[in-house]
């Protein structure tokens, strides 16, 4: 019975190392996006993952804080995949980003930049505030939302708080997100 325990044990070690080996390889493989200032990193943080998010910014109609009707939003909806398509995750309410290994990463906005595309949601520098779970994003300490097409609220003309109250409106949106970590371990 120990030799088939100590096979198994030296079986198990060269696995751990080649899974270890072939995360590590994934995440220098991707390199830092050119992105405004406003919105860098700090010094130090490496690329942990990259998605690609395909979704929704919901908004509701409703009175903003200086008493003019606009649409506010409540919270983005959005799938996240790899870079061959594989769905990996989901994006939601919080901000928060799940992935499909259990592990979450809740965040603020810290720093914003407007897109190239103005008919898009700003870029965004993150930095994540909670964690769940023990994969991929349970170190993440920085996330950058770039390169979005779509997401803008619809006219604050056509929100009406008396006649709309509560209406949702569900713009599609892309964005990709890349998630950082501190190096070095």
């Amino acid at each position: 019975m120990r030799i088939i325990t100590r096979r198994s044990s030296l079986r198990a070690a060269p696995l751990a190392a080649l899974i270890g080996a072939a995360v590590l390889a994934h995440s220098q493989a991707l390199t830092a996006p050119e992105v405004p200032e406003a919105i860098k990193t700090a010094a130090g943080e490496q690329i942990v993952l990259r998605a690609h998010a395909s979704g929704a910014q919901i908004y509701v109609c409703a009175k903003a804080p200086d008493g003019k009707s606009q649409w506010i939003l409540e919270a983005p909806d959005a799938e996240l995949f790899d870079d061959k398509g594989a769905l990996i995750g989901h994006h939601s309410a919080g901000p928060a980003w799940r992935h499909k290994d259990g592990s979450e990463v809740t965040g603020k906005a810290m720093a914003r930049s407007e897109s190239p595309d103005a008919d898009s949601i700003p870029w965004l520098l993150v930095s994540a505030t909670a964690h769940a779970g023990s994969g991929v994003l349970a170190r993440v300490t920085s996330i950058q939302r770039i390169n979005t097409l779509g997401g803008q609220p619809p006219p604050a003309a056509t929100c009406d708080p008396v006649k709309h109250k509560g209406k949702e409106a569900r713009v599609p949106y892309r964005a990709d997100y890349y998630f950082y970590a501190p190096g070095g371990t």
